[in-house]
């Protein structure tokens, strides 16, 4: 599943591509329809990226196009001329009206593709932790979130209604980060250790969006010289999917935790 940098670039690079203009919107499959029919030929005014969810707010219309990519969601933007025809598979087509040969942004497999009315909205929005993207990402409201929770932190960190956006990979490199043992309780966790878990995050995920992928190996642990734009799939983690620990070489523990796959080394994080 994408995790908050994924989300955000494509908020910000869906803002770039079709921001300001007005669009046509159709739903090839069928399944968003509604959606479709309620913003086509409308100016896109913004592209919100919330933890996993994105929400398009178009010109006169109350609410957002909500999507939500799940395991299986992804946009594919279509700039070869000609523009093929979207495939059957297509949830949402989304072409700037002027211009139709320009481009095409294409949605399918996605779990929720829906119009929301600002109550339903701001009932997602309620659900979900702060987001340490945002601006008005609260690391406070991150900490209070943790101190209610008897779970592990290594599970916490996957509670979308704790912090919003933090993804399997993210979870094992942000506790290795912090040498914190992921079976911690999460109201137990020292509160500068908090601090620490909830800048890292924002410092990883700011880099997610920067490269368009996850790099969290320190410069320290990275190849001399080597851009991290560079860097192999085996060079870009510290232990996700690791057999062994990029800092310390000891063995990687690969257990499940939270019905996701833990990634962690006992050596580094021994709490």
């Amino acid at each position: 599943m994408p995790e908050g940098h994924t989300i955000h670039r494509l908020a910000r690079d869906h803002t770039r591509l079709l921001g300001g203009q007005a669009l046509h919107v159709t739903s090839p499959q069928g399944r968003a329809s509604a959606a479709a029919q309620a913003v086509d030929g409308r100016v896109l005014d913004a592209v919100d990226a919330h933890g996993k969810h994105l929400l398009y707010r178009f010109a006169g219309v109350e609410g957002a196009v909500h999507v939500h990519l799940g395991l299986f969601g992804r946009f594919v933007t279509r700039r070869k001329a000609p523009i093929p025809q979207p495939r059957a598979t297509t949830r949402l087509r989304l072409v700037p009206a002027e211009d139709p040969d320009a481009l095409a942004v294409d949605l399918s497999g996605a779990t929720a593709s829906e119009l929301l009315d600002p109550a339903q909205e701001d009932a997602l929005l309620a659900r979900l932790g702060p987001d340490p993207l945002r601006r008005d990402g609260d690391p406070d409201a991150f900490a209070a979130n943790l101190a209610r929770r008897r779970i592990p932190i290594g599970a916490a960190l996957l509670d979308q209604a704790v912090v919003a956006g933090i993804g399997n990979v993210y979870r094992a490199e942000v506790l290795h980060a912090c040498r914190v043992d992921p079976y911690t309780p999460a109201r137990e966790v020292p509160a500068d250790t908090v601090r620490a878990l909830w800048d890292t995050t924002v410092a990883m995920l700011r880099e997610g969006v920067r490269l368009n992928r996850i790099v969290t190996t320190p410069p320290e642990l990275a190849p001399a010289g080597k851009p991290r734009s560079r860097l192999r799939r085996g060079e870009r983690v510290v232990v996700y999917r690791r057999s062994a620990c990029l800092a310390c070489g000891g063995p990687v523990t690969r257990e499940e935790l939270a019905m996701r796959t833990l990634f962690w080394c006992p050596a580094c994080q021994r709490g």
